[in-house]
């Protein structure tokens, strides 16, 4: 409770918040848009940069914090959970084929569920015409990939399997908890990152690593920051 509280926790939280702000403003869900790595001081970009940097730099705490707690003086922690780098192709191999399999349905589900009203437009980058822009968006994909699936996977499951939970109850409510705190973007987001949790857990279930999981993380946000960043301006549909 105390990682998820200074984490995801929060975020989740934040995030209801947020949806209940949406659903009771004068404009609808679908008329609203979502806006995220925005610039903070645009008209100084290089003030901008630092604090993209210092907001990525925080932001992997949490996960760091997750592994020190699981380390014990005979066991490397993120060798448990198979966070390392012992296995660097299998790792790239198997989180590409997760994206494929979460990030095309994934897409489908977003145009639909803006189609019916149920989200908001996501403007995956806000960041002004600058330099830096992409390299920060590509530490900001891997930056939300490191906390969620060594928090929301490799820590968690470890914690609630030794609570004695059973490996069904850990999976659902990891996967709610991360369909809570994208609950900001609509329930859109909300189900399909529901989704996703579920998908990536059967990954963990199966390999045992949170490698793949965050292979595959960083790849799907990627695409969608730094795609949108280079597409928004041409094409009418995002």
């Amino acid at each position: 409770m105390l990682v998820l509280g200074v984490s995801l926790g929060s975020s989740a939280i934040y995030a209801v918040l947020s949806i209940v702000r949406k659903l009771t403003a004068q404009v609808p869900l679908s008329a609203q848009t979502t806006t995220m790595n925005e610039a903070v001081t645009p008209d100084r970009p290089w003030l901008d940069l630092a604090y993209q940097l210092v907001g990525v730099g925080f932001g992997v705490v949490p996960a760091l914090l997750a592994v020190y707690l699981l380390t014990r003086d005979d066991v490397s922690a993120a060798r448990r959970i198979g966070a390392d780098l012992r296995r660097p192709v299998s790792d790239l191999a198997r989180g590409a084929l997760l994206a494929a399999v979460i990030g095309i349905p994934g897409l489908a589900l977003y145009f639909a569920a803006r189609a019916m009203g149920l989200n908001t437009t996501i403007a995956a980058a806000g960041l002004e015409h600058v330099w830096w822009a992409i390299p920060v968006l590509v530490l900001a994909a891997a930056q939300n990939a490191i906390l969620e699936e060594v928090v929301m996977i490799g820590y968690l499951f470890t914690r609630w399997s030794q609570a004695g939970w059973s490996w069904i109850a850990i999976v659902l409510t990891s996967a709610v908890i991360r369909g809570t705190y994208h609950l900001y973007q609509g329930f859109g987001g909300f189900v399909g990152n529901l989704a996703m949790g579920l998908i990536v857990a059967l990954g963990y279930r199966r390999w045992g690593r949170v490698g793949p999981l965050v292979v595959a993380h960083t790849i799907l946000d990627v695409v969608a920051f730094v795609g949108y960043t280079l597409l928004a301006d041409r094409v009418g549909w995002l």
